[in-house]
């Protein structure tokens, strides 16, 4: 019988595909391997471990349900809390490691958080920090050992027969219409909200994009996780790697990614565009170190495959020009990548065009996709075969979730992909989902010949000139970063005389062209205020500039002396800019854009 709960997916695999490594992860750099059948009793006993602690659910309502949270970097205790926690039916509430002090408060007593767990002391401390001021907590309990915490394996019960059927007697009862998780979105403005998703919103999901899924991986095959968990993208498309036995492999951290895809050799893995653009550019920069007739080939193949086009035969001198290419150098990338990469996922923001096609050139498939944490998350995907790929869209739609755009080109959503609704906000919900239960995403977009997607912006972050004038940053701000000195980019302007930006310079590759121009560049201070560094960034803004209307085109800029950050408070946990918290704490710069006596 198809899995109608979360939790369903692993008996599901225990049944028909088990596996000796359904989850992996490096301990004291060694691979420690789970089977699926080991999975299953760990799952079980912790289960009955947070029913002993009286964790559980009084009733079906969704305050009878005892809310769980887990902060904590992606390892195989992840989802096998997840697992647990789910067959008690209790909520997991997964909340970012990198949240700030007041916004774990606001959520612990928000959603009333009666147990606790952290990977490491650092989380641990964080959440000790707010214990004071957080009642409802009554335990918490760490994934590594450390000393005067209670550890996760403390709850494990090998359970009595008595314990195994009140357990399964709970399984039993609860259906996939309740309440499975509370994922708080980190938000670009104010305190998070709390999405409420059912087992029937993600598990459906899950089963309407795994035969996508199943085109690039098949049972056995192994995959690399280092998305945020966190995140319902990765929790979600691990129920679908659970779903048709690819095993999990988990990363050890971001920093280690590039060691730990030659070890695994992952089939797919699913990214942000951030982090593809930081393997491009780090490709790049090893192409300019070369020398002679290696760098010469380097840089011809990139510029055969930024000719590349989807579903087009460029005739036979540009196809043996691609199949030299990707013998001599794409190869090489590909090996990078762990040698069987078939495909890369990317969701959560706007891919590059010029990413998309040098790697798909290069015989890495980049599926970029749509969704929000309200839709569990898919609202639309391009698929593996190349027909239903096209670059610059995020794909068709997937089954049974309908799209229409509204007058002002707002993508609506509805299905069974749609949330429950805001925890305790009934008022929030209502302002997105409406009488005929349509999900309004915020997000503005147009059909690409006729049935694929495609964003074009933020409906919130378009903004209006003092010229009455209509500005839309995120295509500007996508187009300009395809240079290789833009790192960032915030375009400003709302209430203006005109469009401007802050930008990020990619400060490694400035330093090296400051250094070929005999350019002082001890510090990015030093750099971003040299005459010849603001002249040749000038330059840069106007041959882009060309490709926008007058109304769009960036008069002015402000180079900025380093890089945005999560931990800084400018970028959300998926890598979105937060622009209220951009634009305050840059406010004196934006100011001196604006400055009459401003130099551009």
């Amino acid at each position: 019988m198809t899995p109608t709960r979360l939790f369903d997916c692993l008996d599901w695999q225990l049944q028909r595909m088990p596996q000796e490594d359904m989850f992996a992860a490096k301990e004291n750099g060694v691979w420690k391997k789970y089977s699926t059948q080991e999975v299953r009793q760990l799952v079980d006993s912790m289960s009955m471990g947070l029913l002993h602690t009286g964790i559980g659910y009084q009733d079906g309502s969704i305050e009878g349900r005892d809310k769980i949270a887990v902060l904590s970097n992606n390892r195989p205790e992840w989802l096998m809390l997840d697992l647990a926690v789910q067959q008690t039916g209790a909520v997991l509430t997964p909340i970012y490691p990198t949240i700030s002090a007041n916004e774990l408060e606001f959520i612990f007593n928000d959603a009333s958080i009666k147990v606790v767990f952290v990977s490491d002391k650092e989380l641990y401390d964080k959440v000790a920090s707010v214990r004071s001021k957080t009642p409802s907590v009554q335990a918490v309990y760490a994934f590594n050992e450390l000393s005067g915490v209670l550890h996760w394996k403390e709850l494990l019960q090998s359970g009595t027969k008595e314990d195994l059927d009140k357990l399964s007697s709970i399984k039993n009862a609860i259906r996939p219409e309740e309440l499975a998780t509370i994922l708080y979105t980190s938000g670009t403005t104010g305190f998070p909200k709390g999405v409420m998703l059912s087992h029937k919103n993600i598990m459906e999901n899950v089963i309407n994009v795994e035969e996508i899924v199943s085109e690039v991986a098949n049972p056995s095959d192994r995959c690399l996780s280092f998305l945020p968990l966190n995140h319902i993208f990765e929790r979600m498309v691990s129920y679908i790697y659970m779903y048709i036995g690819v095993s999990i492999y988990y990363a050890e951290s971001i920093d280690s990614v590039g060691d730990n895809l030659k070890e695994v050799k992952p089939t797919l893995f699913t990214t942000v565009p951030r982090l593809l653009e930081k393997v491009y550019e780090k490709i790049m920069a090893k192409g300019r170190e070369l020398t002679g007739v290696k760098k010469n080939l380097f840089f011809w193949a990139v510029g055969v495959a930024n000719k590349f086009e989807l579903n087009k035969n460029q005739g036979l001198i540009y196809n043996l020009q691609l199949a030299i290419a990707n013998k001599l150098i794409f190869s090489k990338w590909r090996e990078a990548l762990g040698g069987n990469v078939k495909a890369i996922v990317t969701g959560a923001a706007a891919c590059q065009v010029r990413l998309l096609r040098i790697f798909t050139a290069a015989k890495i498939v980049v599926m970029e996709g749509y969704g929000l944490t309200e839709t569990s998350p898919v609202i639309s995907v391009n698929r593996f075969p190349p027909n239903g790929r096209r670059f610059g869209t995020v794909g068709q739609r997937i089954k049974h979730v309908e799209v229409k755009l509204a007058e002002d080109g707002e993508i609506c959503c509805r299905g069974t992909n749609v949330m429950m609704g805001y925890y305790k906000r009934p008022d929030l919900t209502a302002e997105c989902i409406d009488k005929d239960n349509w999900f309004h995403t915020g997000d503005i977009g147009a059909w690409v010949e006729g049935d694929f997607l495609k964003i074009t912006d933020r409906k919130k972050e378009i903004f209006k000139t003092s010229g009455g004038k209509y500005v839309a940053p995120q295509p500007i701000e996508n187009k300009m970063k395809e240079s290789p000195f833009i790192e960032q980019m915030m375009v400003v302007g709302p209430e203006r005389k005109f469009t401007a930006a802050l930008i990020v310079p990619a400060f490694a590759n400035l330093k090296t062209w400051c250094e070929k121009n005999d350019i002082p560049h001890q510090s990015n201070d030093e750099m971003i205020k040299h005459p010849k560094v603001l002249e040749y960034y000038k330059s840069i803004v106007e041959k882009f500039n060309v490709q926008f209307n007058h109304i769009e085109q960036v008069k002015k800029f402000e180079l900025l002396n380093s890089e945005w950050t999560i931990n800084g408070g400018e970028l959300t946990p998926t890598l979105k800019l937060k622009r209220k918290i951009i634009t305050e704490k840059y406010a004196d710069a934006i100011e001196r854009i604006y400055a009459e006596d401003q130099q551009y």
